[in-house]
């Protein structure tokens, strides 16, 4: 059986160990990998959350590994040129050398780095560049770089051992890992970091979003005008405002459309009252939306 072994640098990263175990010793999970702790000594291991983690093993359980795993530790020091010369044993061996977060630092450290590409955590990008040679990408999830792979900071490793899980077993495989973890199936590793974006006011959600867009139905807007308007990226704008009714375009497309009909029926209106702009066609709004925002099928003619 394929064995995954984690290097846990003190102090180890809590959530940085802690993805490694879920993705390949979840018991909630078909057995497909062989998992194991090990640290510069056996015995145990502080993390930076203030308690201490159980190494069953030390630096030799590297010596059987199929793939080396690296949490992120702080602070970024030396690990020692035993932890590095076991790492490069490994490498040499043909394991599988992973980093998850500023575990690249250890990487960096053994020369497994040395002139390749790598990700680690955006915030200590620019001190690994400085540090070691190596080609550092800020902008990603994950960087594979063959039979070394490094990942961004913190969740971003959930990603690449998911992936790894995928090269391993397959795509059916790597789905039920991230259902059991509830989480994406696949995000793409050249995917930004982070996104400097303002957010909505807490409550606010897309109410303004909505009103505004009201004010506005003679416009042709876009997905992209609404996310703009609400400070969201277009995607996010499209999760989050999965409820039909509450969708800033469909309600939209509901008042282009309840306008004629309004204006068909004044005696449903206060007298002087007029209906909003159409701004649309009704057949436009059956080919943006699939069925008419009055719930009703057009006439046959």
């Amino acid at each position: 059986m394929h064995a995954v072994v984690a290097l846990a640098l003190p102090a180890v990263e809590a959530f940085d160990l802690a993805i490694p175990a879920q993705v390949f010793a979840d018991p909630g999970l078909p057995r497909r990998y062989e998992f194991t702790v090990c640290a510069p000594a056996a015995g145990l291991v502080r993390s930076t959350a203030g308690f201490s983690v159980q190494a069953e093993h030390g630096l030799e359980a590297l010596a059987a590994a199929d793939t080396v795993v690296v949490p992120g530790y702080l602070p970024l020091e030396d690990p020692g040129e035993g932890v590095c010369s076991a790492l490069r044993q490994a490498a040499a061996r043909g394991a599988r050398m992973v980093s998850v977060c500023t575990g690249a630092f250890a990487l960096a450290a053994a020369g497994l780095l040395d002139h390749r590409r790598a990700a680690t955590h955006w915030q200590y990008a620019g001190l690994l560049a400085d540090r070691y040679p190596v080609k550092v990408d800020p902008d990603v999830l994950w960087a594979d770089e063959g039979e070394v792979l490094t990942s961004a900071g913190l969740a971003a490793g959930i990603d690449l051992c998911v992936e790894l899980v995928r090269a391993d077993h397959g795509s059916e495989a790597a789905v039920s890992v991230a259902r059991r973890l509830v989480v994406a199936p696949h995000r793409d590793g050249g995917q930004a970091q982070w996104l400097e974006r303002p957010l909505p006011a807490p409550g606010e959600g897309l109410a303004a979003t909505c009103q505004w867009a009201l004010e506005h139905l003679a416009d042709p807007l876009s997905i992209a005008d609404l996310a703009r308007h609400a400070g969201w990226a277009p995607r996010t704008l499209a999760r989050r405002g999965h409820r039909r009714p509450l969708r800033p375009g469909y309600r939209c497309q509901s008042a282009r459309a309840s306008g004629p009909r309004r204006r068909r029926h004044p005696h449903r209106l206060p007298r002087r009252v007029p209906g909003p702009p159409a701004g649309r066609s009704r057949g436009r709004i059956l080919t943006t939306s699939g069925s008419p925002p009055t719930g009703r099928r057009p006439a046959r003619v």
